[in-house]
């Protein structure tokens, strides 16, 4: 009995072993440093913001929470640490394809594009792009544009897009390229800008922390429909299906459906506002049947 139980330990032991020894990638790194780095932003609400201090909140927030709580069971390690890095559009690839962040969750579209610079989870969010203007201005839609200033935020797909319209429509717009979202809405705000360029949700979050949100409106015929990934390392598929699993898991329980509740429909830190913003058939359906793939690709 003795012996037979001292064959076990040593089984297991080589098995544990063996185990450790078949980490690779990201899961190896954050199971050696006992760290996982979130990269997140600062100023897209709802998604991933700072409201009271230095920790960010948000629904991709709680996408990202739910991702390390994966890896924690996939490791065995449930006192593993997260640290908080500050990404932008302009530097979220970078810090991806470096090994500084670990996992980014933000408002980030999945496309062809960056897929061949990253890996992108599952998507939890779908959006279109349009345009946020004030009721007065006369803006209904993108041709109103002709020969007028319009803000866009640095490094995102809009200002691709923008740009690209722009030319091939010949409209003489003056495009201006902030560096954030909020800087986008303050140029808005102040004049400088008729009209603010971005996915259609994130405008609502810009209109709901206006001064008076009933001065403004979104419209315009959506130019993309785009989909929110969290993005990892390319060439890392452990690390993938474990956030992908997290998804999974996430949308299935129901944890999503509470979550949206919580930073869509309800008032939200710092100031209690609420983006009154329904759930759309395409994020429905996307929780239904969880996908990797682009808005290009479906």
């Amino acid at each position: 009995m003795k012996k037979s139980l001292l064959v076990s330990l040593a089984i297991a032991s080589l098995f544990s072993t063996a185990q450790a020894a078949e980490l690779t990638g990201t899961l190896k790194k954050i199971k050696e440093s006992g760290t996982v780095v979130l990269g997140h932003r600062d100023s897209s609400i709802p998604f991933s913001y700072l409201a009271d201090g230095s920790k960010p909140v948000g629904f991709s927030v709680d996408i990202a929470n739910a991702i390390i709580d994966e890896v924690k069971k996939e490791l065995g390690l449930p006192a593993i640490k997260v640290q908080y890095n500050l990404v932008t559009s302009q530097t979220r690839i970078p810090l991806v394809q470096n090994g500084t962040v670990d996992v980014e969750c933000g408002s980030t579209t999945n496309n062809i594009e960056r897929q061949q610079q990253v890996a992108f989870t599952n998507g939890f969010f779908k959006i279109g792009t349009r345009l946020l203007t004030k009721k007065t201005s006369g803006i209904k839609d993108f041709a109103d544009l002709a020969g007028k200033n319009l803000v866009t935020t640095a490094g995102t797909t809009s200002e691709r897009q923008i740009k690209k319209l722009n030319e091939e429509k010949k409209l003489g717009m003056n495009i201006i390229s902030a560096k954030d979202h909020g800087e986008s809405f303050l140029m808005l705000e102040s004049g400088r800008a008729v009209a603010f360029m971005m996915d259609d949700v994130l405008l609502a979050g810009e209109m709901a922390k206006a001064k008076n949100p009933a001065d403004w409106a979104i419209v315009g015929t959506p130019q993309s429909s785009e989909i929110y990934g969290c993005m990892v390392r390319k060439d890392d598929p452990a690390f993938k299906a474990v956030a992908d699993r997290a998804l999974v898991n996430f949308f299935k329980s129901g944890r999503v459906n509470a979550s949206y509740t919580k930073w869509f429909q309800q008032p939200i830190p710092p100031k209690g506002l609420n983006m009154n913003f329904t759930m759309s058939e395409g994020l429905k359906a996307l929780i239904a049947k969880p996908t990797d793939k682009s808005a290009e690709q479906m």
